[in-house]
């Protein structure tokens, strides 16, 4: 069985789309059980579920309320009831295309490959330096991971066992959180990237400065920053590259404003 986890804020416009896009799936509905928890939304998003709900019984749905907390505790409360033998996370504005679950299950049945965490690629986008595809998959590591995060969390699909050997997302971290889970996974299990675009993020939308929690660069960059922290904390890293890493950090926060202000005015109309 595949556990999903949808965290919902606020997502009345949109949670139909990511809800189809699962009924649509090539391995059949009967595979999943959804998790969907609503993080104190104020909108409709509960009614649109609901309906969604009666409208197929076929389907094991589990929803879940809770006061608004971010993000992390959303995802964790749904993981902390997960039965599946996998987990995969899907954002409420995020559609996976049919074949992703059937194309990331036949890499973790085939023992030619070790894999314990396979992410895609989302909206056509390359898969970028510093990593390298090799047999149709790239390799996730913790060093690659402290210069890039190229595994969005609406294309992750992981084995259980990441639950008992890593935990869970930083309760209270809402900026960056995925990056800081994934470094974390990249100690003790095996991470690739499937290099094949199976999921529309956010509509299609660029992947920083337009919408969601990665619109927000100044508090994306204190997330990045908590994050090389903790690993400095954490002794995963040493002094001299805990400093280059904040230097670093603050010269790409630096290159995805000019670019967000770029984009923003090359697309406003005339």
């Amino acid at each position: 069985m595949v556990s999903i986890i949808i965290p919902v804020y606020n997502a009345e416009n949109t949670i139909l789309h990511a809800l189809n896009s699962i009924k649509a799936q090539t391995v059949g509905v009967h595979i999943f059980e959804v998790i969907i928890i609503n993080d104190g939304s104020t909108d409709s998003s509960k009614e649109v579920v609901d309906v969604f709900i009666a409208e197929n019984p076929e389907m094991e749905i589990y929803y879940l309320e809770q006061s608004n907390g971010g993000v992390s505790q959303a995802r964790n409360a749904g993981l902390k009831i997960a039965s599946g033998d996998y987990i995969a996370l899907l954002d409420a504005d995020d559609e996976w295309l049919p074949s992703k679950i059937e194309k990331q299950l036949e890499y973790f049945e085939n023992k030619e490959f070790p894999i314990d965490f396979l992410a895609t690629r989302r909206n056509n986008n390359k898969i970028l330096w510093p990593y390298r595809v090799k047999n149709h998959l790239a390799e996730i590591t913790f060093k690659k991971l402290l210069l890039r995060n190229e595994a969005q969390p609406s294309t992750v699909l992981f084995k259980r066992k990441i639950l008992d050997n890593t935990g869970y997302f930083n309760h209270d971290q809402r900026y960056a959180e995925d990056l800081n889970y994934w470094m974390k996974i990249s100690k003790n299990n095996k991470m690739y990237i499937l290099d094949e675009s199976l999921l529309i993020a956010d509509g299609g939308k660029r992947t920083f400065g337009v919408s969601g929690l990665s619109a927000n660069l100044h508090l994306m960059e204190k997330g990045f920053h908590r994050n090389t922290k903790e690993m400095y904390v954490l002794k995963h890293i040493n002094r001299i590259q805990y400093l280059f890493l904040t230097l670093f950090y603050k010269a790409k926060y630096v290159l995805l404003l000019t670019r967000t202000w770029y984009f923003n005015l090359k697309n406003r109309p005339n």
